[in-house]
Order: structure tokens, then sequence, then C-alpha cells
């Protein structure tokens, strides 16, 4: 479990060793890159660190081409399904925070196939379920029965949600469940005991060995990232590269997926403890690509539709369009959004706009084997 390997490096550390990079190791890791030389840890290290914020347009150009020889010139589209707003945890940077005081809904059966329709005929075949963490409201039946719903609709169906047993995730890829995103939000301790107050979510050990149990379960794909915005990046990016060293060599047969959100608006009027600049963003989306060359990179609504276009080729595998972070946001419910979304576009136009830049949009690339 990445736990016991978590508590063997401290946050505040991580970040000095980070910080410490020079310009010369820089030049030095990206030199071993265009040799074609295996990388190290330390070499990742150099890459997202400010040493790094110098050679910027040399890490583009390496992500491009890392990118179009690992996965051609192709974008995964999908879109994001929420399932409920309803939440017994306490997350102060979060719309759906038991403490904000707001309507909560659960989507019924019948909403959750409105939502499917409406979505599936915009061509879209990968849906990313999503809820509140009230295990009440939607526990592990009401899961089940939703997915056999999805699965009419969609050709990949994962799940954001509430992290759970083994045994749970392994009944829902037994009705059709092929991917697990589960971002630890930050990896520093004493940022996470700060702001998760109560609730299941306050159990960080519990949380952050959940990809392990999704990779015992045997997901086809796997998500983690950090929520930047929290506490120092250059720490959440050190940890993040550790976790991602330790799926990638624990579960080989299941694809890694990395994300970086950006804290964005929400209710509770909650404001990055720490801004993270699009420069810093994009080094730290370039040293990803870089260092782990089959790795997919998720890039969602929260970004805007300029840095999002820009992204397009270097780096970024998939992304979601038309986005809604509320329970029934594509019948238009009215609920609560869990965030603001920053690129307003719909699926058709970032379609369009992919296809400009010479890239091929796809709206699905799996199906599940007939046995």
């Amino acid at each position: 479990m990445f736990l016991d390997y978590f508590n063997q490096h401290d946050f505040l550390t991580s970040v000095s060793i980070v910080k410490s990079k020079s310009r010369q190791d820089v030049e030095f890791s990206l030199s071993r890159v265009v040799q074609g030389k295996k990388l190290e840890f330390t070499d990742y290290l150099s890459l997202i660190s400010p040493a790094a914020d110098f050679y910027l347009e040399e890490m583009a150009i390496l992500s491009k081409e890392i990118t179009e020889e690992r996965f051609g010139k192709t974008i995964l589209m999908y879109m994001p399904m929420y399932l409920s707003n309803e939440c017994r945890s306490s997350c102060l940077y979060c719309g759906f925070s038991f403490e904000n005081k707001i309507p909560r809904k659960t989507l019924t059966l019948d909403e959750i196939r409105s939502e499917a329709e409406i979505i599936s005929a915009k061509g879209i075949r990968h849906i990313l379920i999503l809820t509140g963490e009230d295990y009440s409201k939607t526990p592990l039946s009401y899961l089940i029965e939703s997915v056999k719903i999805l699965k009419e609709y969609f050709s990949s169906v994962s799940i954001e949600i509430y992290p759970m047993d083994t045994d749970d995730y392994a009944q829902l890829i037994d009705v059709g469940v092929d991917g697990l995103a589960l971002y630890q939000e930050t990896y520093d301790k004493d940022t996470y005991k700060r702001y998760h107050l109560r609730g299941v979510k306050k159990n960080m050990d519990y949380r952050l060995n959940g990809p392990d149990r999704g990779g015992i379960a045997g997901f086809r794909k796997i998500g983690i990232g950090a929520l930047l915005g929290l506490s120092d990046p250059l720490g959440e990016m050190y940890f993040l590269g550790l976790h991602s060293i330790h799926l990638l060599k624990n579960y080989w047969k299941t694809s890694l997926q990395i994300s970086l959100p950006r804290m964005r608006p929400a209710e509770g009027d909650f404001h990055s403890v720490i801004e993270v600049n699009d420069r810093n963003f994009l080094r730290f989306i370039f040293a990803i690509r870089i260092f782990f060359k089959d790795v997919g990179i998720v890039l969602s609504t929260r970004e805007s539709q300029k840095l999002r276009n820009n992204l397009i080729g270097l780096g970024i595998t998939t992304m979601s369009a038309e986005s809604k972070t509320e329970p029934g946001g594509y019948s238009g419910s009215g609920a609560l959004e869990q965030f603001q979304t920053e690129d307003k576009r719909t699926l058709v136009e970032v379609m369009r706009y992919i296809r400009e830049k010479g890239y091929d949009p796809v709206l699905k690339d799996f199906d599940s084997a007939i046995v």
C-alpha cells in the first residue's frame, strides 16, 4: 500500500528538495531525455522545479513529441454526471461541504436515465459519475443500479465517489465500471487535517490507499491527482510523482491517468491558499508527460478556453466538455454546482477547435470484451 511508502517522506522536506534544483540540474535532465535515457525520480524533481521555468519552451516541444509518439493526434472526450450533492463530510474548499446549508439532491433512477439520454445524444460514450460523501444517500446498491442504467448508454463508466473497500469496488466492476478517479486533494498531512473537519473524508490514510484497493480490485484505469491551491504545489507534485510510480509498479495491468485540478470558486467563498499561475501549471503538465510517457493526462473545464486550446497536443490526452457540476445539470435541475466551470463551450464547439488544430476528438475508444 502507498501509505507505507508515503510515511517515509516529509512534505516540507520535499518542497526544499525541489526548490534546491538548479538550472544545471534541469539541463542535465533534459539532455537525458534527448539522448533517450531512462529518467530517474530526481529528473522528475528537476522538471517540476522553479528552475525549469527557464526551459518551458524546450519542455513543451518534448511534451508534444512524446504525446504524439505514444498517443497519436487524438483527444478522448468525456462528460461528468453528478448523481448527488448530498455529503456528510466537511471539506472547507468544496461547494458540497456539509457546512454549506444548500438545497441537496440525489437523482432518482428515472432522472439518471434522463441525464444519460441527453448526454449520449450528444455522442459521448465515456461518462464519469460523481457523488458527495453521504453513504446513506448513495449506497453501493444505489450505485450498482445506477451503473446498470448507464451501461445501456455508455461504453465506459468511471466513478469519482467516496473511497470504498476492495470488495465494493469489485462489485462495481462486475456491473460494468471500468475506471476509478480518486484525488487525494492534498498530500500535506497538516493541510489535509486543517481542511477536512468531519466525515469519512477526514481519514487521510483510508483515502490515500484507495487507489491501491482499486488496483487490487482490477479497474482498467485509475486516475489520481492533487487539488492545486491548498498547499505548496511543489510538495504536491513531489508526492503525486511518488504515488504515480507506486501505482505503475504495482498495478501494471491498469492504465494510470493524472489530473491537476486548480481551485475554482464555489459555495462557501473559500479562496486558494497558494495561487498556481499558468506558467507553473504548464510546467507541471510538461514534466508529467516527459517523465511518465504513457500515462493519460486529463484536463477539465475548470481551466479557461484559452489555456485548454493551447494545451491541445502538448501532453493532454483526455478532455471534458460542456460539463455540469450539479446533479441533474443536463436536465436543468437548478441544483447547486460543486464548483464553477471556466470553459463554457459546447461539446461541438470544443471538438471543432480540436479538429482545427489538426487533432482527432474521440468519443469512444473502449468496449467491454464479449465473453
